[in-house]
């Protein structure tokens, strides 16, 4: 009561927030004037005059005002568009490095090019972050006038560009791309072998739009960048054929946390099955050495009963394509992981692709927390502002429209079964239709929509093709045969879906679409005249229309527009129409504000069913029991506010728990995250120096070091001393065969002058590998064994922790905090890893010889391809997946530039390390390969037959390591 009074009186906490933008405001208006009257010349001076005072020691909020004024006048002149009171607050809210949550409609895109001006002065670089490639581009082009016309240059990252594009996209003032693009980018830059071929600057400025989207609902989505293993295809055919001989009292399904588990019914079934079909080792389906069968069993059954086709994905040209649960639009090339995507490939017969190892991975949530200052814009922020202020420290600000909302948000209806549901849906459209009123109907799954679209067609509808040239031009139009029609907007035309969203303004349009399809693009009443423009008449070509002629044309379709804008506006506006309420009541505003736009009228109405998804699962019997003793007849609904709060509590209930799992992922992911900036910033100091040689004998003497402690314990007599030991580890890492043995027996010798005695020897051995090669030579072979030794370890790192977070759980039924255990743990493997570097390095490097070849080309790097993907962690309760999100195989680069008289190393012995990294070593010379002559041999991949004649695998074979 108190609360309310106050907020009353003095607005609330947000009111006074945006209060406090508007001296700052008037500020501006007030400079509008003067900016005016300024020539083009003039106008496009003011950025060098801002430049040349920042490097006089201004502040950036110094300029704020004349910086807006000047941007705001070039939209004038370039785009026709003036910014509104509310946009500059909105620009003060992401320029100050905070969220600014604005409807749709009230023109974030413009929004964007204030601070993005003002903070692009700096020459650090600005990023505009989008959630795909058509915005990317779009926003690219559009807001693009501004900043070249006031002398900025703007870059575009997306997918297709080469190396050299990257590196000029980075280099720009101001560089658009989407989410992915920028986090492999990193990766990438961190996967590669010189410093020149890096694209990313420094990580200073970012706006993330959509940013609820990117940093929150793919905020627990690892960007990976992976390789591929070895082809096992047959395996998870086999496995497959058991799933569908079980029976429901084999297994349990728990659709809430989206898990899947056998019974022990189902247990003893499996073994059974298994021990017919020679798949199981031992008495017990759970003995160590069925842990792999077990697992893809497991994957086997989710593949079967929790994900269902055309919901969670889709299957098109052979391929298995997942379906994103927010967003709904298609996800070509990200792979669910951990076997899960090939068991899907199984289920519906497709060709299996192999699984791949993660080379490098970063989430979303660690990749923009890199960044110096951070903003964001979106529709619908608020319902998530804790989370965005907990992981990000961003601020949300809901900033006023500027035109007062008049759409009316009506009371769900809801029914007991989706039959009485849908009767009611048709009944509404039908109504809607006959009164020109256009209506977007909103599903939560390609399923429903076409469940829908079903019904619609029983109801003699007739659905467009959303693929014909014309579809979005007569959207509003009737068939041949007098028949209503609709178009159904999904993730299968994903390529139309902004063509489309836009003209669903049209009076009389039916647009089914897949819960925010198209997001980033308004629903104008009566159509967005630009595109229908663009979509009639086409761009200007030599030889076409006139500037008269074409220039009479567009007036015929801004007037055909404007007529059809009255008729809808006549009509009610749009109709917002959802089929059902989602598990986040900010996919269901997203969903509500395409309503309403700049003032427009609308309206919209959720109609939902206890047999709905959300309502089954969250406990709708006691309801339907309750309803039907009140005597509730059919076709009836329930309308009251008391039924929307208690949904809208369900509804926090499940972002909560949503948000305690992404949370508890970043926890772990921390852990990695603060050994992955240790590694990459290595690496770069690495590629950065001309010469690693100072830490090279760092690491030989740390060796030694090593050695020497293990076999001769601290204050222990001679008599007590594993020479023999020491001797062979001398000769198998440092390869010195050196008289360790008769050294001990020295008198009064110590632990410290044999130790002194190694590393002169392994000195030595290293300065004649040096006078044999030449410095420069060996500078490279150096810096190239110790780049790529690092990555190999890396990935067997990233590796172990995965298996290690997959357990670590288990530690909490011993009463001991799993996240502690998983970060002394990890520490110690990193610690360990480190150790291994230091030994594989200096072992690799005291074996290999060089062979120089004439014209020899690049060496590769890595064993195959590396694919970039997704991640799901299984710590949340929830699937675990990686995703490619481009299906391409991209090579890596070179570990040293190609020269005339390139290098090959040969490695005279396969046991160079502990570890077995010796891929860097085995490098030969190109040409025949002689099969008693392993130096011959070049290149041999790990899968491909052994060179030696054996008719082995080469992994099999001399490729075995260890």
């Amino acid at each position: 009561m108190l609360g309310t009074l106050t907020k009353r009186l003095f607005g609330s906490a947000n009111d006074r927030r945006v209060k406090g933008y508007r001296s700052r405001v008037d500020a501006i208006n007030a400079a509008e004037p003067e900016f005016q009257r300024l020539s083009d010349a003039e106008l496009r001076a003011k950025t060098q005059e801002f430049k040349d005072k920042l490097a006089a020691g201004a502040k950036l909020d110094d300029l704020l005002v004349p910086a807006f004024a000047t941007v705001r006048e070039a939209a004038k002149r370039t785009l026709g568009q003036r910014h509104f009171d509310v946009q500059l607050i909105g620009g003060m809210v992401l320029h100050e490095g905070g969220i600014a949550e604005m409807k749709t409609g009230e023109g974030k895109t413009l929004v964007a090019t204030l601070p993005v001006y003002l903070n692009a002065l700096t020459g650090r670089g600005v990023h505009v972050v989008t959630v795909n490639d058509y915005l990317a581009h779009r926003d690219a082009d559009w807001m693009g006038q501004v900043y070249r016309f006031l002398g900025l240059e703007v870059g575009i990252i997306v997918h297709g560009k080469t190396d050299a594009d990257r590196r000029a996209a980075y280099a720009a003032d101001i560089t658009y791309g989407t989410n992915n693009e920028f986090g492999f980018d990193y990766l990438r830059d961190n996967l590669k072998y010189d410093i020149r071929q890096m694209a990313q600057r420094e990580h200073n400025f970012a706006i993330v739009d959509e940013v609820d989207s990117i940093l929150v609902d793919e905020a627990r989505t690892p960007l990976i960048i992976s390789g591929p293993l070895e082809d096992r295809s047959e395996f998870y055919n086999t496995i497959d054929a058991f799933v569908p001989k079980l029976e429901e009292e084999d297994y349990e399904i728990d659709e809430k946390m989206r898990t899947a588990h056998f019974t022990e019914i189902g247990n003893e079934k499996l073994e059974s099955l298994l021990s017919e079909a020679g798949l199981m080792k031992g008495d017990s389906l759970y003995d160590v050495e069925n842990v792999s069968v077990v697992h893809h069993l497991q994957q086997g059954l989710k593949a079967h009963k929790l994900f269902q086709r055309d919901r969670d994905y889709i299957v098109k040209n052979g391929e298995v394509i997942i379906i994103d649960e927010f967003t709904g639009r298609m996800m070509p090339g990200r792979r669910y992981g951990e076997g899960l995507h090939q068991a899907l490939e199984a289920k519906e017969k497709q060709p299996i692709q192999p699984e791949n190892q993660t080379v490098a991975s970063i989430t979303f949530q660690n990749y923009f927390r890199m960044y110096n200052k951070l903003a964001g814009m979106t529709g619908t922020a608020d319902t998530e502002a804790e989370e965005f202020m907990d992981i990000y420290g961003l601020e949300v600000l809901s900033i006023p429209t500027n035109v007062p909302v008049a759409r009316v948000d009506e009371d769900d209806q809801v029914y007991r079964t989706q039959d009485e549901k849908y009767a009611a849906i048709l009944e509404v459209i039908r109504e809607a239709h006959a009164r020109n009123q256009p209506i977007l109907v909103g599903t939560t799954s390609i399923e429903k929509s076409e469940q829908l679209a079903e019904r619609l067609k029983k109801d003699g509808f007739r659905q467009r093709d959303v693929t014909a040239p014309d579809a979005a031009v007569k959207m509003g139009a009737t068939s041949k045969g007098g028949k209503p029609t609709f178009q159904v907007l999904n993730a299968r035309y994903h390529e139309q879906e902004a063509r489309i969203i836009a003209q669903a303004g049209v009076p009389g349009a039916i647009t089914i679409a897949t819960n925010m399809a198209g997001r980033g693009t308004d629903i104008q009443l009566g159509g967005n005249a630009d595109m229908l423009i663009a979509e009639e008449l086409g761009p200007r070509v030599d030889g076409g229309d006139t500037d008269a002629e074409r220039a009479e044309k567009e007036a015929e379709i801004r007037a055909r527009v404007e007529d059809m804008k009255q008729k809808a506006l006549e009509a009610g506006g749009l109709f917002v129409l959802a089929t059902e309420r989602h598990e986040s009541r900010r996919i269901d505003n997203q969903l509500r504000g395409r309503s309403g736009r700049q003032g427009d009228p609308g309206r919209s109405r959720f109609y939902l069913s206890l047999q709905d998804d959300l309502m089954r699962i969250f406990g709708s019997e006691r309801m339907d029991g309750m309803l039907q003793r009140l005597g509730l007849e059919e076709g009836e609904a329930i309308v009251h506010p008391w039924i929307n709060r208690a949904l809208a509590k369900a509804q926090q209930k499940v972002e909560a728990r949503n948000f305690d799992q992404r949370k508890n992922v970043l926890k772990y992911d921390d852990v990695m995250n603060d050994q992955r900036k240790v590694v990459f910033e290595q690496r770069r100091d690495l590629m950065r120096d001309d010469s690693v040689r100072d830490a090279i004998n760092e690491m030989r003497d740390d060796v030694v070091d090593t050695l020497v402690a293990k076999h001769i314990p601290e204050k222990a007599y001679p008599e007590q001393w594993d020479t023999q030991g020491l001797h062979d580890e001398v000769q198998r890492v440092l390869a010195l065969d050196v008289q360790v043995i008769e050294w001990a027996k020295e008198e009064g010798i110590a632990d410290e002058e044999i130790r002194e005695r190694l590393k002169k020897a392994a000195d030595e051995a290293a300065a004649r590998k040096v006078a044999k090669y030449g410095s420069e030579m060996w500078r490279q072979v150096e810096k190239s064994v110790l780049l790529q030794t690092l990555d190999h370890l890396w990935r067997e790192h990233i590796a172990a922790l995965d298996h290690l977070r997959s357990v670590i759980g288990f530690r909490g039924y011993a009463q001991r905090d799993p996240l502690n255990e998983y970060k002394t743990e990890a520490f110690e493997l990193f610690d360990a890893m480190l150790q291994e570097l230091r030994m594989a390095v200096t072992a690799q490097l005291m074996r290999i010889e060089i062979q120089v070849t004439p014209n020899a080309p690049p060496m590769p790097t890595d064993d195959g391809e590396v694919y970039e993907g997704h991640h799901i962690d299984a710590d949340t309760g929830e699937d675990e997946f990686a995703s490619p999100e481009y299906t391409e195989q991209k090579p890596e680069p070179a570990p040293m530039d190609a020269e005339e008289g390139d290098l090959a190393l040969v490695d005279d012995t396969r046991a160079a390390s502990a570890s077995g990294a010796t891929a860097t070593s085995r490098k030969a010379a190109a040409g025949g390969r002689d099969p008693s002559d392993p130096r011959t041999w070049g290149k041999v991949s790990r899968n491909e037959a052994c060179p030696c004649g054996s008719g082995k695998k080469y992994k099999h074979c001399h490729g075995r390591t260890g």
